[in-house]
């Protein structure tokens, strides 16, 4: 059920997108849409099987072991429902904050994650475009927060649900009116607020870390309301790489580049 749940939503979700990119773009693509989609499809259906093999459930069978022994913190208190999920996914929310703002500042991990930012587009694959490695690493890490926190199985599939939908919603290439982005991103991560952190430019790279909720950026003092050249000027992507990267060039890219390059690093753009 648990798997019927979250692929179903993910379906429903992603034909939505893409019906909307096809009818109101924002940008133009920079490369042939077929070769963009095959790439990084091909590292998603791969994600997917390697995270099924290798850690089954994952968050969700974490969560059910965690409430059968009473680990974590929200099985030592009798928590009202909507106070456990509202608590519960701030938590996680802000836990996959500190990840990104990570995967970023160490270089053992930028090696990872830049697989994600060398898409020369900005698209809904975009958001489903991660390193086999970095994605396992991903939900090992939600599995120690998920145990710490001993969230309840639901709370748990509802976090992971939305989650999924807002990595392929704030990456789409979809037109949102101004006015409305505006009042949109006090509350959420909007595509226009996610894509300055896909922008080229080393300071706007390192902003909008938020997945689902635009609140951390905001305390943390990470957020940046536009690129300094606007939505349809600036450049997306990563200097170093502005070839088109292939199914096995994203694999093999995590062994590529000089050691000990960083995103916060200056210098991280040099090969």
């Amino acid at each position: 059920m648990e798997t019927v749940i979250r692929f179903g939503s993910f379906i429903a979700l992603f034909i939505i997108m893409a019906l909307w990119e096809t009818q109101r773009p924002r940008r133009m693509p920079a490369q042939p849409k077929s070769r963009h989609w095959r790439t990084n499809l091909s590292l998603l259906a791969l994600d997917a099987l390697l995270v099924r093999l290798l850690l089954g459930a994952g968050a969700y069978a974490t969560a059910l072991y965690a409430g059968q022994h009473g680990w974590g913190l929200f099985n030592l208190i009798a928590w009202p429902a909507w106070v456990e999920f509202l608590l519960a996914w701030l938590l996680l929310d802000f836990a996959l904050y500190l990840q990104h703002v990570i995967s970023h500042a160490l270089p053992v991990f930028w090696r990872l994650h830049r697989v994600h930012h060398t898409d020369l587009d900005f698209d809904l694959t975009t958001g489903v475009r991660f390193h086999p490695v970095e994605i396992i690493l991903s939900m090992i890490y939600k599995i120690a927060a998920v145990t710490a926190l001993g969230a309840s199985p639901w709370v748990v599939l509802v976090f992971e649900v939305i989650l999924n939908g807002a990595s392929v919603f704030n990456h789409g290439n979809v037109h949102i009116p101004e006015k409305m982005d505006r009042w949109l991103r006090l509350l959420i991560v909007t595509p226009d607020m996610h894509r300055v952190h896909h922008s080229s430019a080393v300071n706007e790279t390192n902003s909008n870390f938020g997945f689902s909720i635009s609140l951390w950026d905001r305390l943390c003092g990470t957020y940046r309301a536009q690129p300094a050249l606007g939505q349809l000027g600036f450049e997306i992507g990563l200097k170093e790489y502005r070839a088109r990267l292939g199914f096995l060039d994203l694999l093999l890219l995590p062994l590529r580049g000089k050691l000990g390059q960083y995103s916060f690093k200056k210098d991280s753009g040099e090969a």
